[in-house]
């Protein structure tokens, strides 16, 4: 099989947004538009076809990344098949809880499309995507949405992302008309108007500007122009001189300076009244890059541990990222892949990197969100869905044997609400693990642990939407029926001062007896030091690191698995409140052995005990999650709520005007957050909103320590 399309007309990109934007109803269209789907599904009628998931359906928001292909050529090249190009797309949430959803999809994007409610401009949301796409330098195009609705602004909404978001932005359209008079969208570098026409906007009329815009359009194109000269010199020079540049020649600088970060094109329209899309469209494939238009990806040759990278090329070795599990009710396990370099085949074997493992590759699908279309081989620069991949997870890279490489993982964040959970009956019992550990696979965020006291079970996630949906997808999915406790917050728990201790365990029964004896050092972790620069004997993780300083064999070889092994279980287990304990070194520096009791279980028990000894002697402490507040309010209920979030513990870093509204930033414990969005509604008349996501742990104040230790011993 020969690649269907030449890889400078593939674009891989992303859909982003804050929560309500419009991003699911922009890709709707998008869908509508390119042929993908032959009737449009509305968000508001629960008939998405993105958002496939029954729980998205009801809610109305996007939980899971959907990816779906399909197929462009640009308006002003209609029935040209040899501009036609593929555009995968994935619609990323916009929920702050499902983070993990979008940090691991912009990790294997190309481009993004930001959304922007026309009315609101950015929003907190927005911010967060538009760092965590900074942070995998994603070149993007902006799209300003919904202006159609009562109060929308293009300017205050274009003026918020000049403000808060970057100053490379720049205009490339403007509204015909606002609010209940949006009727079209201007060009300003062909300097045409375009209207959408026909049931649903899929006629497009170019028209001349309307003589009430003009002016103001040759003004902002002036603008526009001398934004793009400055990234060409020689267009640059040409300017200067006074000549005009060419249309062709704007379009090839605006292109390569959006690829490179320097420029961002801002568009406009209505996804919900069919105006505007079509233009969005060409706008990802004028100006954001094919996988040619981006450097190789980077990563580790596993052998010698020296950085490695695979161009885009078909011919390359073979190189694959999965950023996604799901579990299908059809075909098992879905193992989404970006496909980097080489080309991959259904049916033959794969080395999986990460774990040494080889596997075989069972079928490749390419998804129409959750339809499927069966290929025979995904080439560099694509991204499709392997079936039958056993120990394969998410961040795990995929290439060939004889060149392997591992690529840079995907980093996600600590979940930081957990929720007791236990089986309604006993048949639930065994059908429980199972759906929470497919889950787990599935979300990097959510992870699943067992109290050592009341041997129940404990899961946490990234907020209580994130878990409640977990229980959701667990009875509807997996049919079982579960007793959910209260959210609680995930404490961890630390030291701040050294400390050693010695633990001897000796034990003589009738037989062999038991023998393993241990001298560690203990002090808080150096977080500046980074994993890939520890030496031989360290074994450095974000929150731990143990050293072997034995020498002369005091301890065997063998034996010191076993006391790293015990020290972790220590960890597992918490000194003061039972709570996990992180930012932690452990230095193994003496200890002793018996040539016969000696056993691994000893030195495991040793190496726990001394640690829990060692560590309550470390001046340990609590942490808490401290969450990034933004609570947006009439002015009015200014002072009220600035004072409710202090009574809270907050600490108000900023306060600032949003149209008429206010908008107060603070830090706040999470443990005051839960149940606030009711306590924030009765307060400000239900004209409240607020959002808030993960900052950092810090250390709780004593005395509230105090009280949390107390309620864990009763």
């Amino acid at each position: 099989m020969a690649r269907d399309y030449p890889l400078e007309k593939v674009r891989n990109i992303g859909i982003i947004a804050h929560i309500d934007a419009g991003k699911t109803t922009t890709t709707e269209r998008v869908l509508y538009y390119t042929g993908v789907s032959h009737k449009i599904g509305e968000v508001h009628e629960g008939e998405a076809t993105m958002d496939w998931m029954e729980q998205e359906r009801e809610r109305g928001i996007t939980i899971t990344s959907a990816a779906t292909t399909a197929f462009w050529t640009p308006t002003y090249e209609a029935g040209n098949d040899s501009r036609k190009h593929r555009v995968n797309i994935i619609d990323t949430p916009g929920h702050v809880d499902f983070t993990a959803e979008v940090e691991r999809s912009l990790k294997v994007l190309d481009g993004g499309v930001v959304v922007f409610d026309g009315v609101a401009g950015v929003e907190p949301q927005s911010e967060t995507v538009w760092r965590q796409a900074d942070k995998y330098k994603v070149p993007r195009i902006c799209f300003i949405n919904k202006l159609d609705r009562m109060g929308a602004s293009f300017d205050h909404s274009f003026k918020t992302i000049i403000d808060r978001l970057t100053k490379n932005a720049v205009r490339v359209q403007i509204p015909i008309g606002e609010d209940d008079a949006h009727e079209g969208v201007i060009d300003l570098l062909r300097m045409k108007g375009y209207f959408f026409e026909g049931t649903m906007g899929n006629e497009i009329k170019e028209v001349e500007i309307p003589e009430a815009q003009l002016a103001d359009a040759k003004k902002l194109r002036a603008e526009l122009i001398e934004k793009i000269v400055e990234h060409d010199d020689v267009l640059m020079e040409a300017f200067l001189e006074g000549k005009e540049p060419t249309f062709d020649d704007l379009k090839r600088v605006l292109r390569r300076a959006t690829i490179a970060n320097e420029l961002v094109p801002v568009f406009c329209g209505s996804a919900l009244k069919n105006k505007g899309v079509q233009l969005v469209l060409d706008g990802v494939v004028d100006y954001l890059p094919s996988p040619l238009d981006i450097p190789p990806v980077h990563g580790t040759d596993p052998q010698t541990g020296e950085e490695d990278s695979r161009p885009a090329s078909d011919t390359a070795p073979m190189s694959a990222l999965v950023f996604k599990l799901q579990s299908d009710p059809f075909v098992g396990q879905l193992a989404y892949v970006r496909v980097y370099s080489g080309v991959l085949s259904a049916g033959s074997y794969i080395y999986n990197s990460t774990t040494n493992d080889k596997e075989r590759i069972g079928r490749i699908v390419r998804m129409h969100a959750n339809h499927r279309e069966e290929v025979k081989e995904v080439y560099a620069g694509e991204i499709a869905a392997i079936v039958g991949l056993k120990s394969t997870k998410t961040s795990h890279t995929l290439c060939d044997e004889t060149k392997p490489i591992v690529l840079d993982r995907i980093e996600f964040p600590e979940p930081v609400v957990d929720l007791r959970i236990e089986p309604k009956t006993k048949a639930d019992q065994e059908k429980m693990g199972l759906a929470l550990r497919k889950l787990a696979d599935e979300d990097p965020t959510f992870r699943i642990k067992s109290d050592p006291d009341t041997m129940e079970t404990i899961i946490s996630g990234m907020g209580e939407l994130h878990l409640d949906i977990i229980v959701d997808r667990m009875k509807r999915e997996f049919s079982v029926e579960a007793n959910v406790g209260a959210p609680q917050v995930a404490y961890k728990e630390t030291i701040t001062d050294m400390a050693e201790a010695e633990h001897k365990y000796i034990k003589q029964s009738g037989g062999k007896g038991q023998y393993g004896h241990v001298r560690l050092r203990i002090k808080p972790l150096d977080k500046t030091l980074k994993a890939e620069d520890a030496p031989k004997n360290v074994v450095r993780e974000d929150n731990f690191e143990f050293i072997n300083s034995i020498k002369g064999g005091v301890i065997p070889q063998e034996f010191i698995t076993p006391v790293e092994k015990g020290v972790r279980e220590g960890m597992s287990r918490g000194i003061q409140a039972g709570f996990e304990v992180v930012d932690v070194s452990v230095e193994l520096y003496d200890g002793s052995y018996h040539d016969v009791d000696s056993s691994e279980m000893a030195f495991k028990l040793a190496g726990s005990m001394a640690f829990q000894e060692g560590a309550r002697k470390a001046k340990p402490v609590l942490l808490e999650p401290i969450m990034k507040v933004e609570v947006v309010v009439p002015d009015k209920f200014m002072g009220d709520i600035t004072g409710h979030l202090s009574s809270k513990r907050g600490q108000i870093e900023e306060m600032e005007d949003r149209g008429n509204l206010k908008a107060i930033k603070a830090k706040v414990p999470l443990a005051e957050m839960f149940g606030y969005v009711t306590t924030l509604r009765s307060m400000t008349e239900g004209r409240g909103t607020y959002v808030m996501e993960f900052s950092e742990y810090a250390i709780i104040p004593q005395n509230v320590a105090t009280s949390i230790i107390e309620g864990r011993k009763k």
